[in-house]
């Protein structure tokens, strides 16, 4: 009997702390570092010489700027980011560094508001709801909203616990929603 009880608590034990263990992981992984065009003209601030500087920063500004052309490097302001972060809102992407990272993220985006174009019955009373911004929701669970979703209600999708997202829908109760599109 005691063997049978170990199985359990191993079986309860170990996934939870690999669980940990990779959750710990993610949290101290750092932002990858500056792409090497861009290091190499931070680098030019250290040419004593001013006129050895200037043909520095000329030489690797040109650099950039073709490696910028052919769609090597990509640069983007807060502003574009947080947009991009507002599109993709409802999808679990991997974790590349390129938006900000963990809990010093102050852009993150955790929730959207939007209008509906288009809502239908999808399955046995659930909805599929299509967003103006293109984005389209599925119903996740069985709760009813007391009116049907119509074209020009005003709708907010939140994050809700252990990764899911709400969908109010003009003020009504939330109803379980995933992203599909």
């Amino acid at each position: 009997m005691r063997i049978y009880h170990v199985a359990i608590l191993t079986a309860l034990i170990v996934p939870s702390t690999l669980g940990f263990a990779n959750v710990v992981a993610a949290k101290d992984k750092s932002p990858p570092p500056p792409p090497q065009a861009w290091q190499e003209v931070v680098k030019c601030r250290d040419v004593a010489d001013p006129a050895a500087r200037l043909a520095c920063f000329d030489s690797q500004v040109g650099k950039l700027e073709q490696a910028t052309a052919k769609g090597d490097v990509v640069m983007a302001d807060r502003a574009s980011v947080r947009e991009t972060k507002k599109g993709l809102f409802g999808f679990k992407l991997p974790s590349l560094g390129i938006f900000g990272g963990g809990d010093a993220d102050k852009d993150e985006v955790n929730s959207i508001e939007g209008t509906i174009a288009a809502a239908r019955p999808f399955g046995y009373g659930s909805w599929r709801i299509t967003l103006e911004d293109g984005s389209i929701w599925e119903q996740t669970d069985d709760e009813r909203p007391v009116f049907d979703p119509a074209r020009g209600n005003k709708v907010k999708v939140y994050k809700g616990a252990l990764g899911t997202f709400r969908m109010n829908i003009d003020g009504q109760r939330a109803i379980k929603v995933r992203r599909v599109e």
